[in-house]
């Protein structure tokens, strides 16, 4: 089923370069992002709860955490500098 998530620390095609392309890699479907609103919202066809987790997990590895997700200051910050590496390979690739 198609469901839509709020993203944080999206702010480029580089960014959504490396989201897409990793989702994609772990087997999902019908993956976009779209860079129009904010905040930024990644689509993907999820079909159960362990799925869900896998995506979640994927993201946040990238410094992409859902938006409504509680991180404290430190845990936001490392976050943070993980999506600008993975935005500058999302750009190169």
């Amino acid at each position: 089923m198609k469901q839509v998530f709020e993203v944080a620390n999206i702010r480029c095609g580089g960014c959504a370069n490396t989201i897409t392309k990793a989702l994609e890699e772990a087997g999902f479907i019908g993956v976009e992002v779209d860079l129009s609103c904010e905040p930024r919202k990644v689509t993907a066809d999820i079909a159960d709860e362990a799925q869900l987790a896998h995506f979640k997990a994927i993201l946040r590895s990238l410094g992409y955490p859902l938006s409504h997700e509680a991180r404290g200051f430190t845990e936001d910050t490392i976050l943070k500098a993980k999506s600008f590496v993975s935005c500058a390979v999302g750009k190169i690739n």
